[in-house]
């Protein structure tokens, strides 16, 4: 046996989004989405956390976690336009505290992929208002929570937002446009720029620095076949458009794509004080014929007869080596990294074990080779609505009864409590 010691005050926790857990989000866009019957199930009572969130942090206490990343709903705390629930509000400074009293660092989330039904109205994050709408919001929130969270994340897998949103049509407005999709990129760029400055401007005069960030989904992507010339071109392009140009943005202040655009956004220029990964496999690139898609290339996340050995649930790849490939590679912008999704969604909890294991051995090596490292949130705490994949796909440490919102801690939660207690992964040789 051998064992992997983590940093000191590392942040062992899991994630969840309001949307996927709380229950009754009726003024979103994905509300009125699957009230259209646009998929397979509606999000209806979820988990029912939003009752439940101090049930469910004592789940979390049990299971030795020191930090627990979750979500606000916009739409609960603006319902119709610049017009503000107290009670919303009130709510999330009572989930602000029932951390606190436990214990467990709060790590915000602004927004999580669902935007209130007036906005959408009014065309959503193509109508450049929307910067405007979410920084107003932004800062209704932060006049609220103030000092009691140092952890921030404006917006949730923003790329993945736009592709699923604009290019793919999977969810609200469901749209096949790329114009459109890279207008939202842009408006998402300019409003976490925007979020970014009013919570550092609102503790300008304390000695309490609050860390901001994205959470941004950084996929290896790997050519379906490499020794095709064009697959190896569109991999390298994808990789352009997904990963790098937007946190070259946040970095640099200039979103670039060679033939599509070049975007000087100069008030986006540093702004991000960590970088919050999110990370669930490879995905391949193929390019063919395909409307509609970026280019041309199409993406799988796991049939690749070759590459791939294992698969979830869901058939997507898994993949350890690249997590350690992404974390080392990120590593090298000078920031601290913070793991704020990996996870898996299996049928089996011993290979959802073994998936946890497995990538806290990769997290372990990158932070040994010089990655800064500051915490690992599983996705997620509970099973949940997984958006067009509707409750299916089971991603909990803790299996949720749908039928009776009956909680049931699975083993890997218990090991993986094991680790969250010791500061330390026993690797088995």
């Amino acid at each position: 046996m051998s064992d992997g010691v983590f940093p000191e005050g590392f942040l062992w926790g899991t994630a969840t989004s309001s949307h996927q857990v709380e229950g009754n989000n009726t003024h979103n866009d994905w509300w009125a989405w699957e009230q259209a019957k646009k998929v397979r199930e509606s999000s209806g009572l979820a988990c029912e956390h939003y009752q439940r969130f101090e049930q469910d942090f004592d789940i979390a206490v049990r299971l030795s976690h020191k930090a627990h990343r979750f979500s606000i709903e916009w739409s609960r705390i603006e319902p119709q336009e610049d017009c503000w629930s107290d009670e919303a509000l009130e709510h999330y400074v009572k989930v602000i505290q029932a951390l606190r009293d436990r214990h467990l660092e709060p790590i915000v989330t602004l927004h999580h992929f669902t935007t209130p039904q007036w906005l959408a109205a009014q065309g959503g994050w193509v109508n450049p208002k929307s910067v405007d709408c979410f920084a107003r919001y932004t800062q209704r929130v932060i006049s609220v929570l103030g000092p009691q969270v140092r952890y921030w994340i404006t917006i949730n897998e923003p790329m993945v937002y736009v592709n699923m949103h604009y290019v793919e049509g999977v969810g609200p407005p469901g749209a096949h446009d790329l114009k459109q999709a890279l207008r939202v990129t842009e408006h998402l760029i300019r409003a976490h720029a925007a979020a970014y400055r009013i919570l550092h401007e609102s503790f300008q005069e304390g000695n309490f620095h609050p860390q901001v960030s994205v959470a941004k989904h950084v996929p290896v992507f790997t050519p379906c076949r490499s020794h095709w010339p064009i697959d190896r071109w569109v991999t390298a392009y994808t990789d352009r458009i997904f990963n790098q140009a937007f946190l070259d943005a946040l970095m640099e202040g200039c979103w670039f794509v060679p033939g599509i655009a070049r975007l000087k956004i100069p008030e986006a220029q540093g702004t991000l004080d960590f970088l919050g990964v999110n990370f669930y496999g490879r995905q391949f690139i193929r390019w063919g014929p395909s409307p509609g898609r970026w280019f041309g290339s199409s993406c799988d996340l796991g049939h690749h007869p070759r590459e791939v050995t294992e698969r979830t649930a869901m058939g997507w790849d898994v993949h350890p080596a690249s997590f350690h490939a992404t974390l080392s590679r990120w590593a090298r912008l000078g920031l601290a990294l913070l793991v704020t999704e990996n996870g898996t969604a299996m049928v089996d909890d011993h290979r959802r074990w073994s998936f946890i294991t497995r990538h806290l051995q990769a997290m372990a090596q990158a932070i040994q080779e010089g990655a800064r490292v500051i915490g690992y949130c599983y996705w997620s705490l509970l099973d949940n609505f997984e958006w067009a994949h509707g409750y299916g796909p089971r991603f909990g440490l803790v299996d949720v009864d749908y039928s009776t919102q009956q909680r049931r801690i699975r083993q890997s939660a218990w090991r993986y409590a094991e680790v969250c207690r010791t500061n330390r992964l026993v690797q088995e040789q």
